[in-house]
Parts: C-alpha cells; structure tokens; sequence
C-alpha cells in the first residue's frame, strides 16, 4: 500500500499555488483543518518536512520542491484521465480523422488546430496530409473531415473553401530573367520544369520536367537553380519578399487558381459537436483566423 495519496500531493501542490491554507481551503471547498490535517499526514508519512512559513505564506522546502516536481506529471496524467472518463460519459468523441491538401497554408491550418484543440483538449485530431494526385484508394476514405481538390473529392458532396494561388517562379540569378519578357512555351522549353507530383495547375510545357512528391522537395529544388516551377505563393512568400525566389514574367500569366474543398463523410449525419466546430473553423473567413495575426 502507498503512504501518500494523489488528493494529498494536489493539496500540497493548491496551497503553494495559493499561497496558504486559508485560500487553498476556500478554492478546494474544504474547511481549513482538513487541509492542515491531510498536509500534516503527509509529511508525517513521508518522515521530510515539505512546507516552511515565510511571512503569511506556506513556501517548499527544498526537499518539498523536489518531490511535489516529481509527481506534478502524476497529477496532470490523472486528471486527463478523469476529463477522458467525462468526455465519455458524455457521448463525446475522443478522435476525429483529418485529411488535408498540402497545398493547404500550414500557418492558417495549424491555427485551425490550435482553436479546436483548446476547445476540445480531449479529442485527438489524425491528420494525414496528401497530394493533389493522389489516387482515391490510397486516401482514407473514412476520414471525417477532408480539405481537397475538386479531382480528390470522390463523394461529390464537397463545397468550395477557397483558391491556392500558384505562380511561376525560379531563383534570381537564373537564366530566363536573362532572357527577353515576356517569356513563351518556346523560350521556356530547355529548362526543367519542377512540378509537385501531377499538378494540374503546372504549366505543361513541351521540355523537360522534374516531378518531386512534396512541396518543400519542390521549393528547394526551385531554390537551388535546378529548374523553374508553380508553386503555391503562399508557401513561397518569405522566399519572394527576401527576393530569392522571383516571379517569371510569362506570355500566358504568371498566377493559377486551385480550389479547395470541404468534404465531410458521408455517413456522418447527424454532424456532432466537434465535426461542425472543425466546419466552422475551416469555413471563417481569412481575416477573423489567427493565422492571419
């Protein structure tokens, strides 16, 4: 049998952050004895003195400090089981399956998270991210919520979010700013084309293309004069404004559109609680989204 107990250590660990008896008792609805009596136990148990007075105030000791560090990993484990235990009890899902489009801004997405998270701490989000090409059985269909383009949407069922920006881009000292603007398919053709798998926003010049399975393998490749590209302007924005990476003066336009859309699963119907919150989050607008802070 153990000495101590965890409502014990949470009591030590009230009165410290309260600073004394008095306020620990009132913030854990216990009569101040009761709180004196079970801070006496254990430290009689313990056979250590864990609290000193300092002015009005209970302070560690030493010894105190260490040993409550050493379970304050016990206590917080033990009340996300008990809050799992309520997340339960109440019809609550504990996971949701999330896919993504990698084309998808990071920043704004993982400030999606972010909300969702502090909303529901207790609900895990599985996110696996994919490529525009990626063939429909090798996506997970049971997903509950998707983000994806109108060529993944398999149910049919997906709405319009919003349009990735894509513009044409290679580094600064390549050889096509040498060249005379603007730039045409012919101009274009003896330079490797670097593509992000299939792309179908990627320019389909004649001449020779490079394919790379993700965006950031694609971006450096662009960065580091191994070819030309399209590549999502927001992924390359620092790269632009530092003046890396500059925009191809092209004949036929330097910017495409992908549209993204929101699917949910099919067989979820009625939407519960944590399905239409993530809904809510991908649907508002850019400008009330942290990731635009």
């Amino acid at each position: 049998m153990h000495k101590t107990t965890l409502e014990q250590w949470a009591l030590l660990e009230k009165v410290v952050d309260a600073g004394s008896f008095a306020k620990a008792a009132e913030e854990t609805h216990r009569s101040q004895s009761s709180v004196s009596y079970n801070l006496s136990l254990l430290q009689e148990r313990l056979g250590v003195a864990l609290l000193a007075p300092e002015g009005r105030r209970a302070v560690l000791t030493p010894a105190g400090e260490l040993l409550l560090g050493q379970v304050k990993p016990l206590l917080k484990a033990f009340s996300y089981v008990e809050t799992r235990a309520a997340t339960l009890r109440n019809g609550m899902r504990t996971r949701l399956d999330l896919v993504v489009d990698s084309i998808y801004p990071r920043r704004r997405l993982f400030a999606i998270l972010r909300q969702f998270q502090q909303q529901y701490p207790q609900t895990q989000v599985r996110l696996t991210e994919v490529l525009e090409n990626t063939r429909a059985d090798a996506m997970n269909n049971e997903a509950d919520v998707m983000v994806l383009t109108r060529r993944q949407d398999i149910t049919g069922l997906g709405e319009w979010l919003m349009n990735i920006d894509f513009v044409a881009v290679a580094h600064r000292q390549h050889p096509l700013f040498s060249l005379d603007a603007p730039l045409n398919d012919e101009m274009l053709r003896p330079w490797p084309l670097i593509q992000i798998a299939d792309s179908q926003n990627a320019a389909r010049a004649a001449g020779e293309s490079w394919t790379f399975s993700t965006i950031d393998a694609a971006i450096e490749a662009v960065v580091s004069l191994v070819g030309y590209g399209w590549l999502p302007e927001e992924r390359i924005q620092p790269q632009l404004e530092q003046g890396v990476l500059k925009i191809l003066p092209l004949s036929h336009g330097v910017r495409r559109a992908t549209p993204l859309h929101l699917i949910v699963k099919r067989t979820l119907a009625p939407l519960d609680e944590q399905v239409e919150t993530l809904l809510a989050l991908f649907s508002q607008e850019p400008s009330s989204s942290p990731a635009t802070l």
